[in-house]
């Protein structure tokens, strides 16, 4: 568990650099578009596929793993500029949600 969470965290930071990147245009136009707009969303996918397994309620982890195609499939597939890229939003944004609603709680 200890080493998924490493791994995960670091495909994470390295995603936010990316979109960093992208965002600042620290490289050439096609450098800076494809960084934060197809490594970007498939890192973050990957991390998805990851975090899926550890999910704790099990009705999480197939939306978990289709959000995590969506990231992946989306940012290697779909071409850029085509209205077709806001699906990979939508399982950034699925991702996202399904990770948040699934935290444990703490009660003191």
């Amino acid at each position: 568990m200890r080493n998924q969470q490493s791994t995960q965290g670091i495909l994470s930071i390295i995603a936010l650099v990316c979109l960093a990147a992208g965002w600042f245009n620290f490289f050439s136009p096609e450098i800076n578009s494809l960084l934060s707009r197809k490594v970007f969303y498939v890192l973050i996918g990957i991390s998805f596929f990851l975090q899926a397994p550890f999910l704790s309620n099990k009705n999480f982890v197939y939306a978990m793993y289709v959000a995590a195609a969506i990231c992946v499939l989306g940012g290697l597939f779909i071409p850029l500029g085509t209205k077709l890229e806001s699906i990979k939003t939508i399982g950034l944004l699925g991702g996202i949600i399904l990770s948040i609603v699934n935290r444990p709680t703490y009660r003191q």
